[in-house]
């Protein structure tokens, strides 16, 4: 389905349309003020960009280089190439070790290749330990944003939901009393499980280890009582060396929450004594990408979701509208590089403000992506005659003086003598959540030329 489609129930409730704007916008305020209590702030944004342009650039030889010094610490790599040979790696681990408990913290890589249901089709126990994870894994929901995953929910729906799984008191919303809940019934699977996997936020090449960024240690947690630990890493989350992660450690959690530094930045090393880690290199279509030259720096995002939570369309439609594990402008770049057919909409979710660039702590220009991602589905011939048709009118009455004046002084006309229902009606997609602004009496250019004559007369 569309993105306007997928949306429309979302949109039509008001409040929590209203109430899911507020809560992201709260989190872009946060981020702002963390910013700007950086001084070399832009400097530490042109310093990522440039270490990750780096990186793109020489791929493969770091993915060698991380290969063998993870080797080295004792690790077993494996590469996959999409995520079926992902998820079957996996199993194929989990089966050896004979494990049926798994304890998994956030990674939106695993939910990109939809291991969850792949894994407990095959019959094992899986549980995400992250609590807004967690909430949505009990709703049986995909997250609906890639930090913040249970953002769209209300407390009073976590209390149904965790009444109903957990035993929670019937009309319980106090967050303390879900927390603690939440915090107990994670305690026992965490103890009675097989096997942790986790996802990767950097990995570096120089020395073949990883970091794993979290807020509420579940990470740390899940792979410390279990023997074994599988780490699922897309090939991009690699940086050539350890002191790049200063650069990158400071940015992601104020981009992210607005926090000065993520709770738990756990590095791993190779496997405890008498444990076993396994990392899986996943591609999943991120080697085409690379090929690209208009959308590679999409590879260079680190997963924050900062330009989600400035972005006035995803706040305002929610994350499930975009059917994609990645949603929000940086999920409109990647979803229709992977699947253009089913997503040929998502780019079109977009103002073309720009805030998104504005945030992006990488740098990556991501309004203008989004435009060529149009030019792209166009060429793929995956446009709506409508939407091209509209196009064509616009550009022939932007590229003629005469047409645009005329058009401009029959519009202020019309729309102070047509009655409303003439203009918000079921033909007018437009104004279904919109007001234009009262029409002038004159043109901006008619305007500028009376105050140009009147200053000149003055003087």
């Amino acid at each position: 389905m569309s993105h306007p489609t997928l949306a429309k129930g979302f949109v039509n409730n008001k409040p929590r349309a209203q109430w899911h704007d507020k809560a992201l916008w709260f989190v872009r305020e946060k981020r702002d003020r963390m910013a700007h209590g950086v001084p070399e702030w832009e400097e530490l944004r042109q310093q990522a960009s440039a270490i990750k342009i780096h990186t793109m650039s020489q791929l493969p030889n770091y993915l060698e280089q991380f290969e063998k010094n993870a080797k080295a610490l004792g690790v077993h790599v494996h590469w996959a190439i999409d995520g079926d040979e992902h998820n079957r790696i996996v199993h194929e681990i989990l089966q050896q070790h004979n494990v049926k408990r798994v304890v998994k913290s956030k990674s939106m890589l695993t939910e990109e290749c939809h291991l969850n249901p792949f894994l407990e089709k095959n019959g094992y126990e899986v549980v995400d330990t992250d609590l807004g994870e967690r909430i949505v894994q009990l709703r049986n929901e995909p997250p609906s944003h890639i930090v913040l995953p249970a953002i769209h929910i209300k407390k009073e729906e976590v209390g149904e939901c965790f009444h109903e799984h957990l035993g929670t008191e019937k009309g319980a919303s106090d967050p303390n009393y879900l927390t603690e809940a939440a915090r107990n019934h994670l305690r026992e699977r965490f103890c009675s499980a097989d096997a942790g996997i986790t996802g990767v936020n950097f990995a570096l090449a120089e020395t073949g280890g990883f970091v794993v960024c979290t807020n509420e240690g579940n990470a740390d947690l899940g792979v410390s009582l279990p023997k074994l630990h599988i780490a699922c890493m897309g090939i991009e989350k690699l940086l050539p060396r350890a002191s790049d992660l200063a650069v990158f450690l400071r940015l992601l959690a104020r981009s992210a929450t607005g926090q000065p530094i993520t709770t738990y930045s756990s590095h791993f090393h190779g496997p405890r004594e008498g444990s076993e880690m396994h990392i899986v290199l996943v591609d999943n279509g991120r080697s085409g990408i690379l090929q690209s030259p208009e959308f590679r720096r999409s590879l260079n995002c680190i997963r924050c979701g900062a330009c989600m939570n400035t972005c006035p369309v995803y706040r305002r439609s929610g994350g499930h509208s975009y059917e994609s594990a990645v949603p929000g402008p940086i999920g409109s770049i990647l979803t229709p590089l992977k699947t253009p057919e089913s997503h040929s909409s998502l780019p079109f979710a977009c103002s073309l403000c720009g805030s998104c660039t504005d945030v992006c702590p990488v740098k990556i220009d991501l309004h203008h992506q989004l435009l060529a991602m149009r030019g792209f589905l166009d060429r793929k011939k995956l446009l709506g005659m409508s939407k091209k048709l509209s196009m064509k009118f616009v550009s022939g009455l932007l590229s003629h003086k005469w047409m645009y004046t005329t058009a401009g002084s029959a519009a202020r006309t019309a729309l102070r003598w047509l009655p409303r229902f003439a203009v918000y009606n079921p033909l007018n997609g437009w104004g279904k959540q919109r007001e234009l602004p009262e029409p002038p009496k004159s043109s901006f250019r008619d305007q500028y030329a009376a105050h140009k004559k009147q200053s000149g007369d003055k003087s």
